[in-house]
């Protein structure tokens, strides 16, 4: 797999349109001042295009014990919350340059629905990227409970993933205001192509 920091920069220098973002960076597993820089150098580089997704990293892969990482999922959820309380405190001035958007570069939060705490989590920022969506009907009732969480002008993303060939109608139907291409764990770069070739739908 590529490193994403690298191929977004390509993909930042090499467009001038598109929206950027990794989705999703394990931040309790970073070292948060290295990502403000990351993300920082990718905003400047997008002209203020990115997106950056945060979640608390999955065990489900042997990515966690094996490298020391913590497991426990309670004691990675406050790392995420006090790495995002750092993130923003360097975003605002606490290291330089800072990045072009104000007033600050926009994050959405993963959440496995129905576990109610990420949601909460994810409301503070921008955005939800909620997984374990069985259908539309369960991602409209997840938008009903962030409509009444939320005030009605305060702009806030849901993003879904879908697998290549999915019908985006019916989740924007149910609440999603984002889309994104779910290649699973092996994509092919045929896949990768022929979605890059078909372009938004």
């Amino acid at each position: 797999m590529t490193d994403p920091w690298v191929a977004l920069a390509a993909i930042a220098c090499a467009t001038s349109k598109l929206r950027i973002g990794p989705l999703v960076t394990p931040l309790p597993r970073r070292r948060v001042h290295k990502v403000a820089r990351e993300t920082v150098t990718l905003d400047l580089l997008s002209a203020g295009r990115l997106i950056l997704g945060v979640g608390l990293g999955s065990a489900r892969n042997g990515e966690l014990e094996p490298f020391g990482e913590v497991a426990d999922p309670r004691e990675r959820a406050l790392l995420l919350d006090k790495g995002l309380a750092d993130l923003t405190r360097y975003w605002a001035g606490g290291f330089e340059p800072m990045p072009v958007q104000r007033p600050r570069i926009p994050v959405w939060v993963a959440a496995e629905w129905p576990h109610r705490r990420p949601v909460r989590r994810a409301l503070q920022w921008d955005g939800l990227f909620p997984t374990g969506l069985s259908d539309p009907a369960a991602l409209a009732e997840l938008t009903s409970e962030i409509r009444n969480a939320r005030p009605a002008d305060e702009p806030f993303d849901v993003i879904v993933g879908l697998p290549p060939g999915n019908d985006p109608a019916p989740w924007a139907a149910a609440g999603a205001s984002w889309t994104v291409t779910d290649f699973g764990m092996q994509p092919t770069w045929a896949q990768v192509r022929e979605v890059i070739e078909e372009g938004p739908r």
